[in-house]
């Protein structure tokens, strides 16, 4: 995949063609959270337009997750493009400079932070990564006109650091709070547009009676909001969490910890627990309404040991067209085990539907599936009882489908424990969970279907164990391997401690340059996060390049081919905390950089214009695993035509708390849902030659907050039931090829040398035949280090299963060296285990370069 040089007009092509697709996939990532007939509207004309977002709109969150397009379309252009014609000029303008002004004094605070903690030069940067400058307090009058005014409220956040409870952020401003409503009451046409990646309290503006979420859409988000405001197009999207005061979540106290975060609220996270205790919340899990209304309609069920199969008939009864989204869910029998009310076991969307169009969808998942984990016997359970089947279109609109009763209970899954104890008993929630009108009747009368325990088939692990070492052998040379001359297991034999010690560490730099390391990492694509190993090259062996995502490829915008090597002419890095530093500062980094040579100077430049997709939010509000496959097929296109192996992405950790800063790279509450997009993702990256998707961030990275050094302390049937889960479903329907560690520790170990889940449940449980990578920096870390928890050991990785830290620094090598000759080393090493990880890297640079 050398593709140093590309024409311009392919790059163009390729842009204009993808900008348009994901225009056309966007409505269905949108939610319709209320409607009193005013949308769609019936026409353009003049139009009221207020808000940050209007102008300002947010493609996409800050961090790993940006993408550096050329352009893409705002709120107020794609308005204007669509014919309307804005009368707010003044108020646009007027917002800009408040705008600006409370940006240049959020970054001063912050850097006046950060010189108090002693961060100084470009390091600053890192320090102000993911916080995001706090919507402020404005006085400006609502002048304007036209028959319809829009609102759009922008909210902003990224890696590196958490929401906050406070307004401008999860809650709204007085004067967000105070517009909003004004124009509810003045204009008999308004609508509230929500340009955000996750929850905002919209309890004080409930009297709003047209709300849409827009979310973060790349590209395209501007164009796409004006044809499904005009309904040229039309919302069908779901929520994918829900939303409720944050003080209301179960997981908020102690949310934040910079040492120990502990997930006392077990397995009822979200819609589980809320569900269990009988809360109303302002927006349930999986809800969205459309243009239409639709039916949805239990009709029959089957089942047996293996499979459940719920079909429903939805049927359009309203007047426009639309598709509809048939949620399953399942409520097991309390026995040893508590359980929630009830729990998502699959979902369908539906074609599109004319009015008065019927469709029957079937639901079908694993009878397994409904199992529960018992930490004390080391097993998956099915309790004996009954287990009621739910149908319907939000997780608050559900009737009984059918029943199974079980006649015993039995193990259908014998594992092992993993990951220690938490030091705490997981909350079994108090209270009265939801009922409905009619729920008992429907439970009197469901169909029955028994199933015996003895029909249900038992898995029992066979745990590996690391093999014998290869005994050394001659150099053999990468293209005798290609070529079938020589096995992989002879060019192992054939490696040195010290080439086997370069597979399993990045192609780091011995500079300790953070632009070199995280901007400009990659020798064979500008701007790439960073490449495998080129310390092999003498023998042949190609190295795999690696770019972020997961809202699209995150590549440097315009580079040069000196030497046979891209250099970027623009830093991938790209980001507000650039205004951490001063014009002399910046300077003073460009003087430090390498001056270019005649030639460099005389070279042509090349362009590469990605194109920024939804974010994983937006995506997974879909509930449609198709569209999530076209989003990695856009992506698979791009990776081909720039040469990336790697995409880092799909992000698909568990909204544990809305304050998590970076939900809006992730996709739901839930895991089952996360799991599926996540692996709709994988098959369109996956079906091009020579890409692959990282699955990531395994696991438990539910905080930004010093999350180099937090430990989460988590159950282990939460972890199982929870955030492993969705890791586990794309792995056995996808199979991706990589997967990257979290910083976090789990219960005091950090994951990535977590030996449990890198290799026990990852490949002994669930068949995993890929790498396992770090994030980046795990074992050095861009920040300060913690006061309680030690970084990671580069030694500890391998030995856990863990076969690349990225993106290597030089004390990584010397510690895998050390730990394989120093037995007293805390995670000494075998040659054997050093080659195991090797042999996966190697097998995947023959798959894919």
């Amino acid at each position: 995949m050398n593709k140093l040089r590309i024409e311009a007009s392919e790059v163009q092509a390729f842009e204009k063609e993808h900008i348009a697709a994901a225009r056309e996939l966007a409505p269905e990532c949108m939610v319709l959270l209320e409607n009193d007939g005013t949308l769609p509207l019936k026409g353009t004309g003049k139009l009221a337009l207020y808000g940050s977002g209007a102008r300002n709109t947010i493609k996409g969150g800050t961090g790993s997750g940006d993408v550096n397009v050329r352009h893409f379309v705002t709120v107020e252009e794609g308005l204007k493009n669509a014919g309307f014609e804005i009368t707010t000029k003044g108020w646009l303008d007027a917002y800009d400079q408040v705008r600006e002004d409370a940006k240049k004094a959020f970054f001063g605070g912050l850097r006046k932070e950060a010189e108090a903690a002693g961060v100084t030069g470009e390091r600053m940067m890192f320090y102000a990564m993911g916080k995001a400058c706090p919507e402020p307090e404005y006085e400006l009058a609502l002048e304007g006109e036209g028959e319809t005014a829009v609102y759009v409220l922008a909210r902003n956040s990224g890696e590196g650091a958490d929401r906050t409870p406070a307004a401008g952020d999860i809650n709204l401003t007085e004067t967000e709070i105070r517009d909003i409503l004004a124009l509810n009451e003045k204009y008999d046409k308004f609508v509230l547009v929500l340009n955000v990646g996750g929850m905002i309290d919209l309890k004080p503006v409930k009297a709003v009676k047209t709300v849409l979420i827009l979310g973060q859409l790349g590209s395209a988000t501007g164009d796409a909001l004006a044809d499904v405001l005009l309904g040229k197009a039309y919302p069908s999207g779901k929520l994918t969490m829900t939303w409720a005061p944050i003080g209301d979540y179960a997981s908020t106290e102690g949310f934040g910890d910079p040492n120990d975060t502990y997930y006392k609220e077990g397995i009822y996270v979200g819609y589980r627990y809320f569900d269990t205790i009988g809360y109303v919340p302002t927006y349930p899990f999986g809800y969205g309404m459309g243009y239409t209304t639709f039916n949805v309609e239990p009709k029959e069920m089957t089942a047996d040991a293996s499979k459940v199969s719920v079909t429903a008939t939805v049927t359009n009864t309203g007047s426009a067209a639309g598709k509809e989204v048939v949620q399953a869910y399942y409520s097991a029998p309390a026995g040893k085990l508590d359980k929630p009310y009830q729990e998502l076991a699959g979902y369908v969307k539906t074609g599109e539907l004319a009015p008065g169009e019927s469709q029957d969808v079937t639901v079908t998942f694993d009878t397994e599936s409904m199992a529960s984990y018992c930490t004390g016997c080391a097993s998956y359970v099915m309790e004996e009882g009954t287990y009621y089947v739910r149908v319907g279109n939000c997780s608050r609109n559900t009737h009984i489908a059918g029943a199974i009763a079980l006649d015993e209970s039995k193990a259908v899954e014998k594992v092992k424990n993993i990951c220690g104890e938490s030091g705490f008993e997981d909350l079994k929630p108090a209270g009265t969970p939801i009922t409905y009108a009619g729920e008992e009747e429907e439970k009197a009368n469901a169909k029955v279907i028994a199933i015996k325990a003895s029909d249900l088939t038992v898995k029992e692990v066979s745990y590996q164990e690391v093999p014998a070492e290869i005994p050394a052998g001659p150099s053999v040379k990468w293209e005798e391997v290609i070529s079938g001359a020589k096995s992989m297991d002879e060019f192992v034999a054939g490696l040195s401690d010290e080439q086997l010690a370069y597979l399993c560490i990045g192609a780091y730099k011995e500079s300790d340059d953070f632009m070199e390391v995280i901007g400009n990492a990659s020798k064979g694509v500008a701007g790439a996060a960073g490449e495998t190993t080129r310390k092999l090259e003498e023998l042949g062996t190609p190295a795999l390049v690696m770019a972020d995502g997961p809202a699209g490829l995150r590549l440097a915008q315009s580079y040069k081919v000196v030497d046979g090597a891209a250099k970027a002419l623009s830093s991938s890095l790209a980001g507000d905390f650039m205004a951490m530093l001063t014009p002399e500062e910046i300077q003073a980094m460009a003087a430090k950089a390498p001056q270019p040579s005649e030639e460099e100077k005389a070279a042509p430049v090349y362009y590469q214009y990605c194109v920024a997709i939804p974010i994983g939010t937006g995506i997974a509000q879909s509930w449609n695993d198709e569209l999530a496959k076209k989003c990695g097929d856009l992506v698979g296109e791009e990776m081909e035509m720039f040469g990336t192996h790697l995409w880092l992405a799909p992000a698909m950790n568990i909204y544990r708390s809305p304050l998590c800063g970076r939900n809006f790279e992730y996709y739901s509450e839930d895991p089952h849902l996360s799991g599926c997009i996540a692996a709709g993702i994988t098959d369109g990256v996956q079906v091009h030659e020579g890409c692959a998707t990282t699955i990531k961030h395994y696991a438990c990275n539910n905080q930004e907050t010093n999350r180099y050094f937090s430990n989460s302390n988590v159950g282990e049937r939460a972890l199982r039931e929870i955030y492993l889960k969705g890791f586990e479903i794309c792995i056995r329907k996808s199979q991706p090829h990589f997967i990257m560690t979290s910083y976090n520790l789990i219960n005091g170990e950090h994951a990535c040398s977590t030996k449990d889940i890198q290799t026990f449940t990852l490949r002994d449980e669930w068949g995993f035949k890929g790498v396992v990578m770090t994030d980046w920096l795990v074992t050095g870390g861009m920040g300060p280090k913690g006061d309680k928890w030690p970084c990671a050991s580069c030694a500890g990785n391998v030995k856990a299963g863990n076969d690349i830290t990225m993106p290597g620094i030089p004390s990584d090598k010397a510690d895998i060296m050390k730990a394989l000759t120093d037995p007293t080393h805390p995670y000494a090493l075998t040659r054997a285990e050093l080659q195991l990880s090797a042999k996966r890297v190697l097998d995947m640079i023959r798959k894919l370069a």
